[in-house]
Parts: C-alpha cells; sequence; structure tokens
C-alpha cells in the first residue's frame, strides 16, 4: 500500500474524489509537489471511470503521460518529473511552481489564447462539465436552501430553466478549457503564458465557461475580464456574444450552487438561517453571490431559443 515518505509536508488542497493527497518533498535540492490519485473501487460512483466526465479519476495522470499541455499557448504545464503507476493508483510528481500573482486581466487574456489551443481527440478530455456538476446538484434535491432566502425567486427561475441554458451554452463554439481555472491552479507565470497545475479537468467546453469560472474568484469585475478575453481569442473562433453567454451561465450557475452548499451546510443549526449569513463559512459564498447579481439579471432577460 502506497504512503508518503517521512518527511514530506502535507499540502492544502487535494480534495478531489479521487484524490488521497498532495506534499511538498525535496530530491536534491529541489522542492518537489508530490500528488497521490486513488483508483476507483467497484463500489465507488461511475463517474470516477468515466474519462469524458469531469470526475475521471486519471485524466492528470492522461495529461501528464501525454504531454498535452505543456506546449499549449496562454496556459501550460511544467513538465513532469515522473509518474508512477501501481494497482491501487498514481503518484505525480511536479517541480513546485513559483508564485507570480497574476493579474486577473493578465489571466484572461490567457485564457482566451487557451481556448484555441490543439489537443487533438485523446479520450480522456472532459465534455459538458456544467451539466455534469448540475447533474450532481439535481440528485442532491436542486437548490432548496436557497428557497428560503431573499433571492428564492431568482433560484426558482434559473433551476427550473436549466436545461434551456445548458443547451444554449453546448450549442456555442466547444474550446479547449482547463476546466478548474481558480487562482490557486494558476500560480506561475513564464514569459506571456501562466504556469498552470490540476488539470484534473481538462477538456472542451463553451467558449467562455473557463473566464465564467475564473471570474468567481477574480478581483476584477466581469466586464473588463470579458474585454481581456474576448481580445485574446483567435479571429474567427467565436464572437463576443457567444463568449458572454458562456461566461455568464457558467458564472451564474456556479455561484449559485456554491451558495446552496455553503448555506446547507449550516441550515439545520439553531436560529433563523438569515442570522448566518455572517458566519465565516457562509459569507464568502454570499458576497460572491453578490458581485454576480448584474450577471444574474442579464441572465434573467435572456431569451432563450
Amino acid at each position: 500500500m502506497w504512503h508518503p515518505e517521512p518527511g514530506w509536508q502535507r499540502l492544502p488542497g487535494g480534495t478531489g474524489p479521487s484524490t488521497y493527497g498532495v506534499w511538498l518533498a525535496v530530491e536534491s535540492g529541489r522542492e518537489l509537489v508530490v500528488k497521490r490519485l486513488q483508483a476507483p473501487h467497484a463500489r465507488d460512483p461511475a463517474e470516477l471511470s468515466d474519462p469524458h466526465h469531469p470526475a475521471y479519476w486519471r485524466r492528470p495522470v492522461d495529461v501528464a503521460l501525454s504531454g498535452a499541455t505543456v506546449g499549449t499557448p496562454g496556459l501550460r504545464d511544467p513538465a513532469p518529473v515522473r509518474v508512477e503507476e501501481d494497482e491501487d493508483g498514481a503518484t505525480l510528481v511536479q517541480e513546485r511552481v513559483a508564485e507570480a500573482a497574476n493579474p486577473g486581466l493578465f489571466v484572461a487574456r490567457c485564457l482566451g489564447r487557451f481556448a484555441a489551443a490543439d489537443l487533438g481527440e485523446p479520450p480522456w478530455l472532459a465534455r459538458r462539465q456544467l451539466r455534469a456538476r448540475l447533474r450532481r446538484v439535481e440528485h442532491g434535491g436542486g437548490w432548496p436552501t436557497l428557497a428560503r432566502t431573499t433571492v428564492a425567486d431568482v433560484a426558482d427561475h434559473l433551476w427550473s430553466h436549466r436545461e434551456g441554458f445548458l443547451r444554449a451554452v453546448e450549442g456555442l463554439p466547444q474550446v479547449t478549457q482547463h476546466g478548474d481555472p481558480v487562482p490557486a491552479n494558476l500560480p506561475g507565470r513564464s514569459g506571456d503564458d501562466v504556469l498552470a497545475i490540476d488539470w484534473s479537468a481538462l477538456g472542451t467546453g463553451p467558449v467562455g465557461a473557463d473566464l465564467g469560472y475564473y471570474a468567481l474568484s477574480a478581483r476584477e469585475d466581469f466586464a473588463p475580464l470579458l474585454e481581456a478575453y474576448v481580445a485574446a481569442l483567435p479571429s474567427g473562433l467565436a464572437g463576443r456574444d457567444e463568449a458572454e453567454l458562456g461566461a455568464r451561465v457558467t458564472a451564474v450557475f456556479t455561484v449559485l450552487t456554491r451558495a446552496e452548499w455553503a448555506l446547507a451546510r449550516v441550515a439545520h443549526g439553531e436560529g433563523a438561517l438569515a442570522g448566518k449569513y455572517r458566519h465565516p463559512s457562509v459569507a464568502p459564498y454570499l458576497r460572491a453571490l453578490q458581485r454576480q447579481i448584474p450577471q444574474i439579471e442579464a441572465l434573467l432577460s435572456t431569451d432563450l431559443p
């Protein structure tokens, strides 16, 4: 059975469904990041073994072995030091990426350039990621806790029309996407590119989707991020309106899902739900939701086909 080496330092994060843990190690004076992935067992969810599902367990291994993202434009992956596989899972070892504090507009431009990356047709690319994530929410009953808040009517309208929005974005140009472009996964910089990590959700999706996901964590507002992203898209790949719709739908449905998750964790305790909005585990998600009010309002007035 695999175990981390003595002296390795456990790092935060590494909370994916197949991630056993992430450690900082030092070998020959080099700082390395070691990520351990566990192969699914028979009783684990089938999605972990589906090469097209965002939760596919060995996608990081396939990405590393293929080298598909080592030279991609905009976002690229430092080449792995080594990949070790065994019957219980796999271990990825990479050099630690130095923090670069990348500005949001720079990241948005890099995401736009990365959208045109040609990865070929490997069988392990994730597809329809937003649909897969909302399907998981469906299994949990939707957004029942939001129904007890002041956004109840808005949440109900968007949730009941989710299939129309999903079809709309799935009809947009489908481009290459990182799939989980949060600042922690975009730490480094090399020239005009972001050095990115954690390619576990790499795949294709609607133009703008990566931007919408990133916008929830960025300091900059949605509008300037969108302009930077669109300006970096290669000519003919997609139009501004298409990128805006992809980003907006992704941002809105993601931020509402996160707010539901945060509220549901504290909803069953003593006291009124409204009295828990300032709870440290809830407040950041509600502030993120408030920032996206303009995008929510715009989506409410969107005419679906």
